[in-house]
C-alpha cells in the first residue's frame, strides 16, 4: 500500500501562522517560562532544590538582623588559618571561619537560624561556639548577612573587609599558589589585632619554599 501526503496551500498557511505567531518565538516561549517561575535549565531536583535554598538576609527580621550583628561586633570574629597538610601536593590547608561564643547557647542558636548554616559545639568548660567554616556557606549566607546587617565599629568594619577578600581570594583559588599565599598573610595581617598565631608568616612561606621542611614543627618562639 503506497500512502501519499497532500500539501495544500492551507496546509502552508497553517504551518506559516504557527511559525510567525509571535506566541511561539523563542523571546515569548522564554518569557512565558519566566512568569511561571521557570528557566532554561533542566527541571531537575537539584535545580529547584537551589532556588528553594537560596538564602536571601532581607527576610530575617530586622530587629533580629540588627541585634545578631551588634552581637558579633562585639563577640563574632573572622579568621583565616592555616594548617599543615602531608596527603596533597600543597603543604597547607587555608581555611576561612566565622565564629561566636558564648556560653548561653540560645544567642548562637539564634545565628544557626537565621544564617541557615554553620554548627554548634560545647567545651568542657560550657562555652558555646557557633561556627561556619564552609567556604560556600560563607559567600552565600554569613557574608550576604553582614553587608545587609552591617557593623558599627571601626574594627569590626575592617575585619570583615579583609575576611571578603580573603573569601574572593579563594573562591578565584588563588591560595593554592605562593604568590596567593603571600597575599593571604598580607591581608590576614592586622586582622583581630594580629592576635596569636601557631605558625609565623616565615614558617608558611618556608614549607612552601622549601619542602623538607614539611614536617617539621613550627619554631619553638613563635606563639602556639
Amino acid at each position: 500500500m503506497k500512502l501519499t501526503v497532500v500539501v495544500t496551500k492551507k496546509n502552508l498557511a497553517i504551518c506559516w501562522n504557527t511559525r510567525s505567531n509571535p506566541r511561539y518565538s523563542p523571546r515569548e516561549l522564554a518569557s512565558q517560562r519566566a512568569r511561571k517561575g521557570g528557566s532554561d535549565n533542566p527541571r531537575g531536583t537539584g535545580n529547584q532544590q537551589e532556588r528553594l535554598d537560596m538564602y536571601n538576609p532581607n527576610k530575617v527580621p530586622s530587629e533580629i538582623g540588627w541585634y545578631l550583628a551588634g552581637f558579633a561586633d562585639g563577640e563574632g570574629s573572622f579568621n583565616v588559618s592555616f594548617r599543615p597538610r602531608t596527603d596533597y601536593s600543597f603543604p597547607w590547608k587555608v581555611s576561612l571561619c566565622f565564629n561566636v561564643s558564648q556560653k548561653d547557647e540560645v544567642i548562637l542558636a539564634l545565628f544557626k537560624r537565621h544564617l541557615k548554616c554553620g554548627t554548634m559545639r560545647q567545651r568542657q568548660d560550657g562555652v558555646w561556639y557557633y561556627e561556619v567554616n564552609n567556604l560556600r556557606a560563607l559567600e552565600e549566607n554569613v557574608i550576604p548577612f553582614f553587608r545587609r546587617y552591617h557593623f558599627l565599629s571601626a574594627k569590626k568594619k575592617r575585619d570583615f573587609s579583609k575576611f571578603r577578600q580573603l573569601a574572593e581570594l579563594m573562591k578565584e583559588r588563588r591560595h593554592l599558589t605562593l604568590e596567593g599565599v603571600r597575599e593571604v598573610l598580607r591581608i590576614r595581617a592586622d586582622m583581630n589585632d594580629g592576635g596569636k598565631r601557631k605558625y609565623s608568616d616565615e614558617d608558611i612561606l618556608s614549607r612552601i619554599e622549601n619542602p623538607q621542611r614539611l614536617h617539621a614543627g613550627p619554631r619553638s618562639d613563635t606563639p602556639s
